[in-house]
This record gives C-alpha cells, structure tokens and sequence, in this order.
C-alpha cells in the first residue's frame, strides 16, 4: 500500500517537474506579432523578455568606447533563416533577417 503511494507521488513529481521545465522552455518564434513588439531602443533585457533566451553571442566588441553585441535568434520554424540583433551599449540598434546559403543547409 505504502510503496504504491510512494510510487504515485514520485511519478507525480517527475510529471511536475518536466511540465514545469517545458513551460519555461523558450524557443525564439519570430512571428510578426512580436516582431511588431520591438522598437529601437529598446534594452537587451526587453528584447529577450519579447523573444525568448534562445540566442547565441554572434559578435561582441568595443567600438569608439561603446560596447557592441550582436545576438542571433535563429527561427525554429524556418531552418534557413535567422534574425541578428545589433545593440549599442545595451540599446537596441538595429535588427536584420539573414538567410544561410542554400549549399550550407542540404549539407545538414
């Protein structure tokens, strides 16, 4: 009886646990909804409440005393596509989709 319990509370906290951890998993969607949600000048933190934390660090450097960081969100929908975010000291600068040469994606 006891080990049936055991059995049905450890399964439930596993179920918990991988619900919880799938909720929270955030995958860049670049869905003109929220691509619409940005505006130049925003922060980086804004930026990446609005499309998730799914990015890479492609560039980073100082320029003229300011601090440069470009982030690559790549489209999980659209495997030959990526949009690169360029910031200024932590302000959002400019952002641009680029597309990966068609040679590169059928040698996946």
């Amino acid at each position: 009886m006891y080990l049936k319990k055991f059995k049905n509370w450890i399964l439930s906290a596993f179920l918990m646990v991988f619900l919880h951890s799938c909720a929270s998993l955030q995958v860049a969607h670049m869905t003109s909804a929220e691509m619409n949600k940005l505006e130049l000048g925003m922060s980086k933190e804004q930026v990446t409440q609005i499309l998730g934390t799914d990015y890479t660090i492609a560039e980073k450097r100082l320029e003229d005393d300011n601090e440069i960081e470009v982030l690559s969100y790549r489209d999980h929908f659209e495997n030959d596509e990526f949009y690169l975010f360029v910031f200024k000291n932590q302000k959002l600068e400019k952002w641009y989709r680029e597309l990966l040469p068609k040679e590169r994606i059928e040698n996946k």
